[in-house]
């Protein structure tokens, strides 16, 4: 008999302990997507404030033929986002670091297009370097 109360004890906890591991790599492959987000991303930080890195977002964007779709401002932040000639997003995200400094993130596509945003991001600094 208590070989068998302890069978029974033993199945009715295998599935709450089971559900716990399922837990766990669900949530390891969230945080895998996101590390991979943010590794796709480059960034450079630049001497210009806020408002004219941002300026200089723009202007690249449309010196390279492409249409801001969004743009969301904060006091710290500024994200842009646009289509790259291939279809492609582009999200361009502009921190605050200082009065005088910004930096500047680009990623173009989920699976990272490095070397279109490259271009993106060398053509903003080339304009902020001009002005």
């Amino acid at each position: 008999m208590r070989r068998r109360i302890l069978t029974i004890g033993v199945l009715c906890v295998m599935p709450l302990l089971s559900s716990g591991c399922a837990a766990l790599v669900v949530g390891a492959a969230a945080g895998g997507g996101t590390t991979f987000w943010l590794q796709g991303k480059l960034v450079q930080e630049v001497d210009a404030p806020l408002d004219k890195s941002v300026q200089a977002v723009k202007s690249t964007l449309e010196s390279l033929g492409l249409d801001v779709i969004k743009e969301t401002m904060t006091d710290v932040i500024t994200q842009i986002t646009s289509t790259y000639t291939d279809g492609k997003k582009i999200w361009i995200d502009v921190h605050k670091v200082s009065d005088s400094t910004s930096r500047i993130e680009v990623r173009v596509g989920m699976i990272s297009n490095k070397d279109a945003a490259r271009t993106i991001l060398n053509r903003i600094v080339t304009y902020l370097r001009r002005t």
